[in-house]
């Protein structure tokens, strides 16, 4: 549900910033303001975001090979990542540096004044019906959490990336307009250099922050708690289990997760009873968490004073360290010393 609600927002947002990056252009075209100028990079750097979202998407979909036998899925993290680099350098630097330039010489505008009002106005229109699609589209998988903790913890990058530009183009369509409406209205062209740091600073905001939410996607993020309470239960609810030593997870892609756990299991269990127990608990993990693809259960016999050490292992279990074996030695001594 995630990665198609992820693409029709990415597709209704790119079709939503081509028409609005042609017509933004042509008011620059016709205006000079550096406003519009700001606007059009911002929508071609949107525009080509959305590309390599759905280019991620389409590769992440690869067959597992020999040299990447965990699949392809968090190449989706990786153009996430590139994403934000591009709305930060493309956009928002860009148009830093325009509203500098423009700082500098600035100049009110004297031909077409009519466009750029109406080119914005039509603008928030679009870039409204693209908001309002990547907010019904992450409804479906929201839940009950806060938008902020939706962007914060979403393991697919898509919809939390839309919603952000979307987002910052509005902000940035109503800076645009204030600073055109304000150099329209006063002949002083310093409103449209104001307009344009203000859109310039509100991409850096977003691109940083798309950035930082990515890069803990690409470090490695485990399960939730909720995912978590439920593999737990499913790996203790039946009898082939005394209870989990330690577990850990690791999301491999947004829809693909890892689950390794050391489990005690009775001593007295054979090692076909043992192979099967592990099978019926796998099952049961996949029930609770389908996204849990990836598992991989050690059979171990629990030892409360193992566990009170800290190695999780059973103490007539445990491979002796050699500095641990060496010690004993010079304690025990040898035979016939």
């Amino acid at each position: 549900m995630s990665a198609n609600g992820g693409t029709k927002a990415i597709v209704a947002a790119l079709a939503a910033n081509i028409g609005i990056a042609v017509t933004k252009f042509v008011a620059f075209l016709l205006t000079g303001s550096s406003s519009m100028l700001a606007e059009s990079i911002h929508s071609v750097a949107d525009s080509g975001n959305q590309g390599l979202l759905l280019l991620g998407g389409r590769r992440a979909k690869r067959e597992a090979t020999p040299e990447h036998p965990f699949g392809y899925g968090r190449e989706r993290y990786i153009y996430a990542f590139i994403v934000a680099i591009v709305l930060f350098s493309v956009g928002g630097l860009f148009a830093l540096y325009e509203a500098y330039h423009k700082a500098q010489h600035p100049e009110p505008i004297t031909s077409w004044q009519w466009v750029p009002v109406a080119v914005l106005v039509i603008a928030i229109g679009m870039e409204s019906f693209s908001f309002r699609t990547a907010i019904q589209e992450s409804n479906h998988i929201r839940g009950n959490q806060s938008w902020v903790r939706f962007i914060r913890r979403a393991k697919a990058p898509e919809l939390p990336v839309v919603l952000l530009e979307d987002f910052g183009a509005l902000i940035g369509l109503v800076f645009a307009l204030f600073g055109v409406g304000m150099t329209l209205i006063t002949g002083n062209g310093i409103w449209d250099a104001a307009g344009t740091a203000m859109i310039g600073v509100l991409l850096v905001i977003i691109a940083i922050t798309l950035a930082i939410e990515t890069k803990s996607l690409l470090l490695g993020e485990g399960a939730e708690r909720h995912d978590l309470a439920k593999i737990a239960q499913a790996v203790t609810e039946g009898p082939e289990v005394e209870r989990i030593i330690h577990m850990k997870t690791l999301y491999l892609g947004p829809e693909e997760l890892m689950v390794a756990a050391k489990i005690g299991v009775p001593a007295c269990e054979t090692a076909e009873e043992v192979a099967r127990g592990i099978n019926a608990v796998e099952a049961r993990i996949r029930a609770a968490v389908p996204i849990a693809r990836v598992i991989y259960l050690e059979p171990d016999i629990y030892s409360a004073a193992a566990d009170r050490a800290g190695t999780g292992q059973a103490a007539h279990t445990a491979v002796p360290q050699p500095e641990a074996a060496a010690d004993g030695d010079e304690v025990a001594g040898r035979p016939g010393s």
